[in-house]
């Protein structure tokens, strides 16, 4: 990182630290005036309450990063904009971190291919990115958004969605780092009608990046998304998301264990290959495990959709859905693939569902691929799993 001239000016009343910084500079922290709660008659500027006067510090997270940069769980920071972590820097976050956002669509965090992030929370301890709103809500801020070199069934490589960052291509053990205990708080901004974040995008992320115990908590479009990629995600949480609540396309392949999803505005699960040409290659291949989906959903506790893929579910509770797997019955890809045996559906089971295990539009042979049981999902049934006890919110 450049170089910081840190001048320190103490007086009988008053601490004032003064960064300098060039305009470049990855990290910019002011320090406003303040004191330390004791009156004397002339204080002037924040009242820290009778903390340090480092209590007082704003520090602010915009522009590039071409440096290893470690954050301090000590400070508070602001998201101001465009965050982004560059080929060859890295970003370590510590426990107990907590970022707001106040830059709504312009603010977010990404990491472009080659760079790394290493977000280091704990089950007591989570890392925490939030909105800085008075009255926060679904979509007031971007997301977190990490682009890999991994393949995915869209070219070569692509651009993604939001970020404008390059991502795909032949390394399927890519490590763009580890995210670990993280909870991300109404995201999900919108450029426009067909372009918004998501709680987590990876993008073509590879099997050498970690991504367990995350929480998307009322995001507005989908909470976490695989676009492509061999990233495997265990220990994942997506609560009210707006839109689907964990989604993967373009040819991911990877294993998800561990999934514990509610209060979802559309499918539970939404698993495509991809939306230009369902048979794609490579074609989305993914296993699955250990899943709970809680209702209300309207597109189905898995909408099996642009070709589906081959897909290996076992261990999947709902409750309070009346629609299993929906599937268009204009996705002829989707349905050769069902009567292909590539979608299988082990230990299903249906709690409070007034019809059963439906699926919508489908009407080939292959109505066999579901069997149902008695089952834990994600690790309690309906119930928040123990596992997810203490850095979520719900």
């Amino acid at each position: 990182m450049k170089k910081q001239l840190f001048t320190v000016l103490i007086t009988a009343l008053t601490i004032v630290f003064v960064v300098s910084c060039k305009d470049d500079d990855d990290v910019n922290t002011t320090q406003p005036t303040c004191f330390d709660g004791i009156q004397n008659g002339d204080e002037t500027g924040v009242d820290c309450g009778g903390s340090s006067c480092q209590d007082c510090v704003t520090t602010t997270l915009s522009g590039d990063v071409f440096d290893n940069i470690t954050l301090d769980a000590s400070l508070e920071y602001e998201l101001t904009g465009a965050y982004t972590i560059m080929d060859g820097a890295s970003l370590t976050i510590p426990a107990g971190t907590v970022i707001k956002a106040t830059g709504g669509t312009a603010s977010y965090i990404a990491v472009a291919q080659g760079g790394q992030i290493f977000i280091n929370g704990t089950s007591s301890s989570p890392v925490v990115l939030t909105s800085g709103s008075d009255n926060p809500a679904a979509a007031d801020w971007g997301g977190l958004v990490v682009c890999g070199k991994a393949p995915t069934n869209v070219g070569s490589t692509a651009t993604s969605e939001v970020a404008d960052l390059t991502y795909g291509g032949s390394v399927s053990d890519d490590n763009s780092g580890s995210i670990r205990y993280l909870r991300l708080e109404y995201t999900g901004a919108t450029f426009n009608s067909s372009k918004e974040f998501n709680g987590l995008s990876l993008f073509g992320v590879g099997s050498g990046t970690t991504v367990e115990y995350v929480q998307s908590f009322e995001g507005g479009d989908d909470g976490i998304e695989f676009f492509g990629g061999t990233v495997n995600g265990k220990y994942l949480v997506s609560t009210n998301s707006g839109d689907d609540s964990i989604d993967f396309a373009d040819g991911w392949s990877g294993t998800g264990e561990y999934w514990y999803i509610s209060g979802g505005a559309k499918a539970g699960i939404e698993g495509s290959n991809n939306g230009d040409n369902g048979d794609a290659a490579p074609v989305t291949n993914a296993t699955l495990s250990n899943i709970t989906v809680v209702g209300p959903v309207t597109e189905g506790a898995l909408y099996f959709k642009e070709g589906g893929g081959n897909f290996t579910i076992d261990n999947f509770y709902t409750d309070g859905i009346n629609l299993g797997v929906k599937v268009k019955s204009t996705d002829a890809e989707a349905a050769v693939r069902i009567e292909a045996g590539n979608l299988v559906m082990t230990n299903v089971e249906f709690a409070n569902s007034a019809t059963g295990f439906v699926i919508t539009d489908y009407t080939g042979a292959n109505q066999s691929f579901v069997t149902e049981g008695t089952t834990t999902g994600a690790g309690n049934g309906v119930d928040v799993p123990d596992w997810a006890t203490g850095w979520t919110r719900f």
